[in-house]
C-alpha cells in the first residue's frame, strides 16, 4: 500500500447517491440496503477514473472499475453509506477479504515506507525503524486482506518483476499500472539488478 489521496466528490454524486441514500436512510431504523438502495454502485465509474484505475490496498491496475469499498462498514456506519469521502476503489476479491473489517489502515492515512515489498519474494512487509504499534496494524492489514497469503496477489507481483527483468514492460509502465511495485524498485535501487534477481523461472 502507498499513500493515498482524497478526490474531490463528482458533481453530481449529491444527486446520484446521496440524497437519494439519505431518503432511504430517513426511512429506515436498521437499514439493510436491498439491491435498489445501492446508490453508490452509481459511483463506482467516477471512483474509477477518479483513483486513476488503481487498486487502494494491492496498487494493482483494474481494467474494469472494480468494487466500491466503504472503508467504514455500511452496517456499522449506515450514516456513511451514501459518502465519497468514504470510498475506496478495491479489486473485489481482496473488498471481500476486508468485509467488514475495521482492523484495516486506511490508504488515506498510510505514510511512505509504512509498506515495503521483499525481492525476490514479492512478499510484503512493515518497514523499517517504525513504531511497534504501526508494525502491528501494518501486518494486521496484511494478514486480513491476504496480500500474502493470496497466491493470485504475489504471483501478479512476481509475474511483473520477471517482466521488467526480461525487458517487456518498463519502468514507466509499472509506474502506472503498478506504484507500489515502482516506487519499491526505486526505493531500493534495483533498476540494474532485477535482471539477477529474478532470473525467467517457473512461477
Amino acid at each position: 500500500m502507498i499513500p493515498v489521496t482524497l478526490q474531490p466528490e463528482p458533481a453530481n454524486f449529491n444527486s446520484k447517491v446521496r440524497q437519494p441514500g439519505q431518503n432511504y436512510l430517513s426511512t429506515e431504523s436498521s437499514p439493510s440496503f436491498p439491491r435498489g438502495r445501492r446508490y453508490w454502485r452509481k459511483a463506482k465509474k467516477d471512483l474509477y477514473e477518479a483513483y486513476n484505475k488503481i487498486c487502494a490496498y494491492t496498487c494493482f491496475y483494474l481494467s474494469s472499475p472494480g468494487s466500491v469499498d466503504h472503508f467504514l462498514p455500511k452496517s456499522q456506519y449506515p450514516h456513511l453509506a451514501y459518502e465519497w469521502s468514504n470510498y475506496r476503489l478495491a479489486k473485489p476479491r481482496v473488498n471481500e477479504n476486508k468485509g467488514i473489517s475495521t482492523d484495516v489502515i486506511d490508504p488515506f492515512a498510510v505514510k511512505p515506507g509504512w509498506f515495503v515489498l521483499d525481492f525476490p519474494s514479492c512478499l510484503i512487509k512493515a518497514g523499517k525503524g517504525l513504531a511497534k504499534i504501526i508494525v502491528d496494524s501494518i501486518n494486521k492489514t496484511i494478514e486480513i486482506l491476504k496480500l500474502n497469503d493470496d497466491d493470485f496477489l504475489v504471483q501478479e507481483r512476481c509475474e511483473i518483476m520477471v517482466a521488467y527483468a526480461d525487458g517487456d514492460i518498463s519502468l514507466s509502465f509499472i509506474e502506472k499500472r503498478y506504484p507500489f511495485i515502482a516506487i519499491e524498485i526505486r526505493r531500493q535501487g534495483i533498476q540494474d539488478t532485477a535482471a539477477t534477481i529474478f532470473r525467467r523461472r517457473s512461477l
